[in-house]
């Protein structure tokens, strides 16, 4: 099983870059996490930014990795412990499904992402900034896979 990525926006500051970088490397070889950044849509000044969205909609679902589940990131979707991320993981192991985590951009993202994830996941009742979201994702997949791998990093 590999889990994937997805974000939109490319040259994020030195800290996001290397927060996420920091528990990329952590995981274990057998699930390995890729970050496949996508290049925000062009936003014109007073629009709504749907046009943006529909274009970065197209670039997030031609970078889904064949086979994969797309789980997007959405402040409606659903809040998971992270015992509950844990299980999710468990169950698509046991399935044999690869997830692809998208995190939209700074308008976050056009519907027909949403309507072709397999699951809608809202990381925390605040409204985060989409780079620190990445952040946060890639530090809870890592530490739902120590769970999974009784590494002592989670503590109860």
């Amino acid at each position: 099983m590999k889990l994937t990525l997805i974000a939109v926006g490319h040259k994020m500051p030195g800290w996001i870059a290397a927060g996420v970088d920091d528990y990329v490397r952590r995981m274990p070889p057998d699930l390995p996490l890729q970050l496949v950044e996508i290049k925000p849509g062009h936003r014109v000044a007073g629009e709504d930014g749907a046009k943006a969205r529909g274009i970065e909609a197209e670039r997030i679902l031609a970078a889904l990795p064949p086979g994969s589940m797309p789980v997007a990131l959405d402040e409606r979707g659903t809040q998971l412990t992270t015992h509950e991320l844990a299980d999710w993981l468990r169950g698509w192991m046991r399935d044999g499904v690869s997830p692809a985590f998208i995190v939209g951009g700074a308008d976050g993202l056009d519907a027909s992402v949403k309507a072709k994830a397999g699951k809608l996941l809202g990381l925390s009742k605040l409204t985060l900034p989409h780079a620190l979201a990445r952040v946060v994702l890639a530090e809870q997949l890592y530490r739902a896979v120590c769970i999974l791998k009784s590494h002592p990093y989670h503590r109860d």
